[in-house]
């Protein structure tokens, strides 16, 4: 149960002080080097594995594991194959398990806000078109990079206790993709609101509800969870949300596009009491995720994505 628990410290971020690491001591960005050719398949900044179980078995594991954390509260889960049928789609087994410890991630929105945009941590589990069991998830070399995370502990700890963590579920051994970093902020929109932060929130969420194609999936207050463990942090609060007809042709062209699906949208106060809101690019994560049909959906996600959160900002 110890490394359960050191598994979620994942969500703490990056130790990027590798220089007062022994020289022979082995990093994330080390263990990669030993992995086989087809790494190169999987989407930049990925940690994944081929498991030897059934994908269902698998994630049920991982959430009976999780369950049995006191420290691990699960946010949501999102099964895409079943929303596909929604909308009479046949998508294999794929589904989405969100879950964190506030104990440990508020450390990392304490250094960039913006790192709630990949929190809480996220696994996926889906069957390919080959067959194949992949339970699939974000490094942390790529939440670093992409956040400009510097110095937070225990880094090769807490990337082990989730090795063992999903290697346990999977029983195999966890690889990883070829490339693991990419630039300070890549693939994110922000904008400045002409609200406060409430009012911003509330027009933000008033927008998604009056839209009959989307869900709301999961709210998580970050600056709350902070305070339940005594820690202190800005307004920082995200949606989830979706629309199967849009997010399930892009899971049949690539399943782990997934992984970042369904849409986020994070509403944070900086220290000047400047409101944004910030989200992922849908093209960059298309382009993480080797997407090269479907520039129609992309197109109106984009445009639909822009619209809401103008709406949300704008007086």
């Amino acid at each position: 149960m110890k490394k359960l628990f050191l598994v979620i410290g994942l969500i703490a971020g990056f130790n990027s002080c590798s220089q007062n690491e022994p020289a022979d001591s082995l990093t994330i960005a080390d263990a990669k080097i030993e992995i086989p050719n087809e790494n190169k398949v999987f989407p930049v900044g990925t940690a994944y594995t081929r498991s030897q179980v059934a994908a269902e078995g698998a994630y049920n594991q991982l959430k009976q594991n999780l369950v049995k954390n006191d420290a691990i509260s699960i946010v949501a889960e999102v099964d895409h194959s079943k929303n596909a049928r929604m909308v009479n789609e046949k998508l294999d087994y794929t589904k989405i398990i969100f879950f964190g410890n506030p104990v440990l991630g508020t450390p990392l929105m304490q250094q960039n806000q913006l790192a709630g945009l990949d929190l809480p941590q996220k696994i996926l589990f889906y069957r390919n078109s080959k067959k194949n069991d992949i339970a699939l998830y974000n490094s942390m070399d790529y939440l670093s990079s992409r956040h400009e995370l510097q110095c937070l502990e225990s880094l090769e700890k807490i990337s082990g206790a989730l090795q063992n963590l999903v290697s346990g579920a999977t029983k195999t051994e966890i690889n990883y993709a070829a490339e693991q970093t990419v630039g300070p902020g890549e693939g994110i929109i922000t904008k400045t609101s002409s609200n406060n932060f409430e009012d911003t929130y509330s027009r933000l969420k008033n927008v998604l509800n009056a839209n009959e194609n989307i869900s709301i999936i999961a709210e998580l207050d970050h600056k709350k969870n902070a305070e339940s463990a005594g820690l202190e942090l800005n307004p920082t609060r995200i949606i989830i949300f979706g629309n199967p007809q849009l997010g399930t042709p892009l899971m049949l062209e690539e399943q782990s596009i997934g992984l970042d699906l369904p849409q986020k949208m994070l509403v944070w106060e900086n220290d000047e009491a400047e409101v944004f809101i910030s989200y992922n690019d849908p093209f960059y994560i298309a382009e993480r995720h080797d997407i090269e049909d479907n520039q129609d959906v992309l197109n109106t996600i984009s445009t639909a994505l822009n619209k809401i959160s103008d709406e949300a900002i704008n007086n």
